[in-house]
C-alpha cells in the first residue's frame, strides 16, 4: 500500500503546490512510482507538470463524483515514474455534488484504496480551502505536510490550520498524521524571516524539515513551461533546495533502502528522467524519440538553507549565499 500525503494550507499563496510537484519529481527520480493528484480546481499542478487542463476527459472531478475508474484519470507525465490525476475547472463544482451523498467525507478515500497498492508514494494538492474536497484529501491521508510561507500573515493562520487537522483526526481519521512542516519563500536577509523560522522550529521541533525553500524567480518560472524547477533550471538555488527537501522527504517516510541509497549517493549529482508519455503517440517522429536528462546537483548548507548553484562537474560543498 502507498503512503499518502495531503500537501495543505488554508491559506493561498504559500508555494503549496510548487513544493508537491517538484517533491514528486524528485522522489520519482530515486525510482519511486508517484501519482500526484491534483485537487484544486485551478489544476496549477496539472498545468506545472505539462498537462493540458482543458484537454482532458477524466479528471479529479470523475474521480469525485462519477465514481469512475481512478485507472481511467490517470496521465502519465514526461517524468519517469511519475503520474497525475488532473484537475480543471470543472473541479469547482464537485461539493455541490458531494453534499447530498452518503459517507461524502470519504469518497475520495474509497476510491483511493482501488490503486494505492500500484504507487509508493500518493501526493494530493489540495485547494487552499477546508470545504469537502479537502476533507475528502484529509480522510484519505496518512500524512498531512503544512508548506507555511516564511512571513507573519502565515504564523497567524497557523493556530486555525492546526485545529483544522486536530477537528479532522479526531473526528473523521484518527490515523492522520503530521508528517511535516516546508518552510517556502524564506529571505534569509530579513530579520522577520530569521525570526518566523526560529518559532516555527521552537513549536514543531523535529517535524520541520531541514532544507528551507528560497524565494527564487526561477520556481515562478517554471510552470509556464510546463516543468518542475528541479528539470527547468536544477542548478538554481530553489531547485537545489527542493532536491535536499525531496531527500529528506524520502528519508523520513520511504524505506531503509530508500535510506540506504541517498546515504550512499551522499550530495553527488543524480537524475530526473524526462520520457514521451504514451498519450503523445500522435506528436511527431522527433518527440516520439527524444528521451532527454536532467542532472540535479545537490548543494547542501549547515543551516538547512540553500546554497549558491554551481555546474555539475564541480564539488557541491560550498558556502551558502543570501542571494
Amino acid at each position: 500500500m502507498g503512503k499518502i500525503f495531503s500537501f495543505f494550507n488554508q491559506k493561498g499563496g504559500v508555494g503549496k503546490t510548487t513544493s508537491v510537484v517538484n517533491i514528486a519529481a524528485v522522489i520519482a527520480a530515486f525510482g519511486k512510482k508517484v501519482l500526484l493528484i491534483d485537487l484544486d480546481s485551478q489544476g496549477n499542478a496539472t498545468s506545472g507538470l505539462g498537462i493540458e487542463k482543458n484537454e482532458n476527459e477524466s479528471t479529479a472531478y470523475q474521480l469525485l463524483v462519477e465514481n469512475s475508474d481512478p485507472n481511467e484519470s490517470i496521465k502519465k507525465t514526461e517524468i519517469e515514474n511519475l503520474s497525475i490525476v488532473p484537475s480543471n475547472a470543472h473541479l469547482s463544482g464537485a461539493e455541490m455534488h458531494l453534499i447530498s451523498r452518503d459517507q461524502r467525507e470519504f469518497v475520495l478515500r474509497e476510491q483511493l484504496k482501488k490503486i494505492s497498492g500500484s504507487y509508493d508514494f500518493i501526493l494530493l494538492d489540495c485547494p487552499p480551502s477546508l470545504g469537502l474536497t479537502s476533507i475528502n484529501a484529509l480522510t484519505s491521508s496518512d500524512y498531512i505536510i503544512i508548506p507555511l510561507q516564511c512571513e507573519y500573515y502565515a504564523l497567524e493562520g497557523l493556530g486555525q490550520l492546526l485545529n483544522t487537522f486536530q477537528l479532522v483526526k479526531k473526528n473523521l481519521s484518527v490515523n492522520l498524521e503530521l508528517g511535516g512542516v516546508i518552510l517556502t519563500m524564506a529571505d534569509i536577509r530579513t530579520n522577520l524571516t530569521q525570526q518566523v523560522i526560529e518559532e516555527v522550529r521552537n513549536y514543531f521541533k523535529e517535524k520541520v524539515f531541514q532544507a528551507v525553500i528560497p524565494r527564487s524567480v526561477k520556481l515562478s518560472e517554471a510552470p509556464s513551461f510546463g516543468k518542475p524547477a528541479v528539470i527547468y533550471d536544477p542548478h538554481n538555488r530553489g531547485s537545489q533546495a527542493y532536491v535536499e527537501l525531496g531527500k529528506e522527504f524520502l528519508v523520513r517516510f520511504g524505506s531503509d533502502e530508500d535510506r540506504q541509497k541517498i546515504s550512499e549517493k551522499g550530495a553527488e549529482a543524480f537524475t530526473v528522467k524526462s520520457v514521451t508519455p504514451e498519450s503523445n503517440e500522435t506528436k511527431s517522429e522527433e518527440t516520439k524519440t527524444v528521451t532527454s536528462e536532467t542532472t540535479v546537483e545537490t548543494v547542501t548548507s549547515d543551516n538547512g538553507t540553500e546554497a549558491e548553484p554551481q555546474a555539475a562537474s564541480e564539488t557541491s560543498s560550498t558556502t551558502p549565499t543570501n542571494s
